[in-house]
């Protein structure tokens, strides 16, 4: 994994960017660090913003935790569901 001081880091963004398409690079501060550039290859906009978002996160934990206390479906089972309300819709 690259490293490289924030105040050594004089390269054009773009440059930064085709670099970490074949490793992560670690932006440091003081020898600390503060950031990390990475590749996310087959993402989209929506997906970053919501890993990053606090209270998306947390709804995402409260989920779990609720799953895992009452239990719930199984994705095949949802699937099932789903599928016999589409052909419900489409009967009418």
């Amino acid at each position: 994994m690259k490293t490289v001081e924030l105040t050594k880091a004089t390269l054009p963004l773009s440059d930064y960017t085709r670099k970490v398409k074949k490793e992560p690079m670690i932006i440091t501060e003081e020898g600390r660090p503060v950031a990390v550039l990475v590749s996310i290859p087959n993402t989209d906009i929506e997906t970053v913003s919501l890993s990053s978002n606090p209270r998306f996160i947390a709804l995402i934990e409260r989920s779990r935790r609720r799953h895992k206390s009452e239990g719930g479906i199984s994705s095949e089972e949802m699937r099932q569901r789903l599928d016999k309300t589409k052909h419900s819709a489409h009967a009418r």
